[in-house]
């Protein structure tokens, strides 16, 4: 199986990139299975249902989110009619929508996505690495479940690393969302599992993390607040990864970033 997953989109610079990317990266790589990361997409907060909309549109399959996918007030209120947009698993008992979705393939395979937050310098939620656990029970790769992906939203490298490890060989994917910035680690683990520190954002490079330079310098130099923060809006990187799969055990054989337009050096699959 061949999956593709794509890192925070930031606002309508990455929306724009993304879909426009979306047919070219689908066709070449011969993708089974997409999955973004959309909690940044609405102007960099959060996400809507008509965003949502237009990603599945060009075909996306998934959405993940993470410590904004509440910004956009109103998805509260709907994302429990989504079966396609995941909100960290972590969050208490009764938060509307779900951590966890499991897709069929046409031709039968089954994928479980799942979507969970760390906790170091992030909001205090419930143990990602019990709640893993507990949505991993009775998924079995290779047997009941072809292909399982994990996006792992969090600050730290050592958490996300930590949990890449604690789930080697039980998982196809493990990829780290939050800090928009790539990591070169891209690797299969010990087990088998398929591994990448942070998927970096798909969004424009020439700024602070997304966002537009002048604003976010001011916060660091001054120590008030200033201005809004708003994405920049030069030409978008889409920054992710991709992995192909052994069909029989559900492990992975081949993983690779992707990098494609804007400032950041391109990077694809042999």
């Amino acid at each position: 199986m061949r999956l593709l997953f794509l890192g925070d989109l930031l606002g309508r610079t990455g929306r724009e990139a993304v879909i426009k990317e979306m047919p070219r990266l689908k066709g070449e790589l011969a993708a089974d299975f997409v999955v973004v990361n959309g909690e940044n997409a609405a102007g960099g907060f959060g996400i809507t249902d008509k965003i949502a909309k237009s990603l599945y549109e060009v075909g996306v399959d998934a959405i993940t989110t993470g410590n904004h996918v509440w910004d956009q007030r109103e998805l509260m209120g709907s994302i429990d009619a989504d079966p396609r947009l995941l909100r960290p698993a972590n969050f208490p008992v009764g938060t509307p929508g779900k951590g966890t979705r499991v897709f069929q393939l046409a031709d039968g395979r089954r994928i479980v996505v799942i979507n969970v937050m760390c906790r170091l310098f992030m909001d205090p939620l419930d143990d990602p690495f019990a709640c893993l656990d507990r949505e991993l029970a009775g998924r079995q790769l290779g047997s009941n479940t072809a292909a399982i992906l994990v996006d792992v939203h969090g600050e730290a490298t050592s958490e996300k690393m930590a949990l890449g490890h604690y789930l080697d060989g039980r998982v196809s994917l493990v990829v780290g969302t939050h800090s928009h910035v790539p990591t070169a680690d891209a690797q299969i683990l010990n087990k088998g599992t398929a591994y990448l520190t942070d998927a970096g954002m798909c969004g424009d490079y020439d700024s602070v993390i997304g966002m537009q330079k002048e604003a976010a310098i001011h916060r660091f130099v001054r120590k008030t607040p200033g201005e809004r923060l708003t994405p920049a809006e030069g030409e978008a990187t889409v920054c992710g990864v991709f992995v192909e799969t052994d069909d029989a055990t559900g492990l992975a054989k081949r993983v690779a970033p992707i990098r494609v337009g804007g400032r950041l050096q391109p990077a694809w699959p042999d």
